[in-house]
């Protein structure tokens, strides 16, 4: 019986701590997409360098402000300053 890729259980030390640094990775990159999501949809205006800002950002705590923030701030200095 052959298993996907998905199906694969990781037990290295270095597989697991890059598993989870992936993983972790991947939401930060979804909580980007989502505060960019937010103000586009609010049609606040986004520069380029604030969207690359914004994207780089692998801090969770900090993204998880910014969604929050991004449904209420005028303007996207306000919100990552």
């Amino acid at each position: 019986m052959s298993r996907s890729v998905t199906e694969y259980k990781f037990t290295s030390d270095f597989a697991l701590r890059n598993q989870e640094r992936g993983r972790e990775e991947g939401i930060a990159i979804g909580a980007a997409k989502s505060v960019l999501m937010i103000l586009a949809a609010r049609g606040v205006v986004v520069s380029d360098e604030a969207r690359e800002r914004i994207m780089a950002c692998q801090d969770q705590e900090t993204l998880d402000s910014w969604v929050v923030r991004a449904l209420t701030v005028g303007s996207v200095e306000a919100l990552i300053g």
